[in-house]
């Protein structure tokens, strides 16, 4: 994230080759702040002129709150022995999330620089598909035997500590590395010192394997409060851990996607001012197409009671309040039922239980739409309805049109997202707009079959 208020200061140190400034700037605000001070307005030699004032330990705390597609820029712009200290530095999830987005040339000439224990832990991560529990975990994690001391226990502890991301989980593996159980720092601490590891751990483990999708590894880590949750492979053995903070970046992500295909459109991989016009045209502009494709079936159906309209004009006064309904209720419907999947709170085998819910559900709301409609066309003025049409009949039409269309629109608001989970889709892709045609194009024959019993 661009920090603005920092940028000046920071050109106006880069201006004056201020080194101690840039040093203090470094070391003394938070790396965030100092990343996003850094990014945006100033190209990649200006921000490692920066830098190089601050440890290299710094820098690489420092260069993980960059935006990935910064890194990447950054890492064209150093010289590779640099950049693979720098790696090495790194947190070991966050190091394999750069390596998978870099040129393999310049992926290869970096991993030639990194020491031989880090390269085998960037090529065993790097390995995992994206989006899985494997590809956003870290080997960093702190373990423990089961038959040592809680005394002895703290003794290696601390050995362990200053090269682990987290310590306030320790899991607790046997010779084969698998997984026994899990104790907390807490209880380590306020355990009596002869105490066994293997009294005091708990060994009912919420784990997650190294192929699980990122979504279901999130769900977990939300359901049980946990600070970071093991992830196993196919042996049951601990390859590495999920912390808590790298889940807020999937949940983030995960909503920002469902958003955005709710609203029409191909999610953006990067932020909005991040990425290029052209990009976020184009996703745009693919969506659009297609449904503007499909609304020209609204145009054919109404060619087809194009004579119905020429009799009775004032019916084409509530074509765009019918079919307007018709899309709401079924954008409202499909927003709900994406997000009650996203959540976990559904799934397939429920489309029974939601197929009735929203059967009485848009009984209900067509009713009190119906009844809104009917009022409107008792107040119309008569010199709309023409000599033709009495205005209790338009009443009946619209209102059992507005009703009907809304039920429909609430079934298959409601059901698209179901069928779409079915088919292995994601069902954010039965976004609102794309229910809205639909229900448009089948709403107007509704309301015209209404229309032909009543008045026509």
């Amino acid at each position: 994230m661009v920090d603005l208020l920092f940028a000046p200061e920071v050109r106006m140190m880069l201006q004056d080759n201020d080194e101690a400034g840039m040093q203090t700037f470094c070391e003394n605000l938070h790396p965030a702040t100092v990343a996003g001070a850094l990014t945006g307005e100033f190209e990649a030699d200006e921000v490692w002129r920066f830098l190089q004032h601050t440890g290299i330990k710094n820098q690489a705390v420092i260069f993980e709150y960059f935006p990935i597609d910064w890194q990447v820029k950054l890492v064209e712009g150093t010289g590779r022995q640099h950049m693979a200290k720098l790696i090495e530095q790194m947190s070991h999830d966050d190091r394999a999330d750069l390596m998978r987005r870099l040129m393999p040339r310049v992926q290869e000439s970096l991993l030639r620089l990194v020491d031989e224990a880090n390269r085998r832990d960037i090529a065993q991560l790097v390995k995992y598909e994206e989006n899985t529990a494997g590809a956003l975990m870290t080997t960093d994690y702190a373990w423990l035997p089961a038959n040592i001391s809680a005394s002895e226990a703290l003794d290696r502890l601390r050995l362990q500590a200053p090269d682990r991301e987290t310590i306030y989980y320790i899991f607790i593996l046997d010779e084969d590395r698998r997984l026994k159980g899990v104790v907390s720092l807490r209880d380590l601490i306020l355990a009596p010192r002869h105490k066994l590891i293997h009294e005091l751990m708990e060994d009912e483990v919420v784990a997650v394997r190294v192929t699980d999708d990122r979504e279901h590894l999130a769900r977990e880590i939300a359901h049980y409060d946990l600070l970071a949750i093991p992830v196993l492979d196919e042996q049951k053995r601990l390859v590495g851990i999920v912390t808590h903070d790298d889940v807020m970046d999937v949940v983030v992500k995960e909503a920002t996607e469902d958003v955005h295909r709710l609203g029409g459109m191909t999610p953006l991989a990067e932020g909005y001012l991040e990425t290029r016009f052209f990009t976020v045209w184009w996703k745009r502009a693919g969506w659009l197409s297609l449904l503007f494709v499909t609304a020209l079936g609204t145009i054919f159906v109404l060619a087809g009671f194009q004579q119905s309209l020429q009799e009775v004009i004032v019916l084409s006064l509530f074509i765009p309040l019918c079919i307007g309904t018709g899309g709401n209720s079924g954008s409202q419907a499909a927003t709900l039922i994406t997000r009650a999947l996203a959540l976990n709170q559904l799934n397939g085998s429920d489309w029974a239980r939601v197929l009735r819910h929203e059967l009485l559900m848009g009984l209900a709301l067509g009713l009190s739409l119906g009844a809104i409609g009917f009022l409107i066309c008792f107040l119309l003025p008569s010199s709309l309805l023409g000599d033709r049409v009495h205005w209790f009949h338009l009443a009946l039409v619209v209102s059992q049109a507005v009703m009907a269309i809304c039920l429909w629109g609430t079934v298959v608001g409601s059901m698209l997202p179901l069928i779409f989970r079915s088919l292995g889709f994601d069902p954010a892709f039965a976004s609102s707009p794309f229910v809205a045609m639909f229900v448009d194009v089948t709403g107007i024959v509704i309301y015209f079959s209404i229309a032909s019993i009543w008045i026509l």
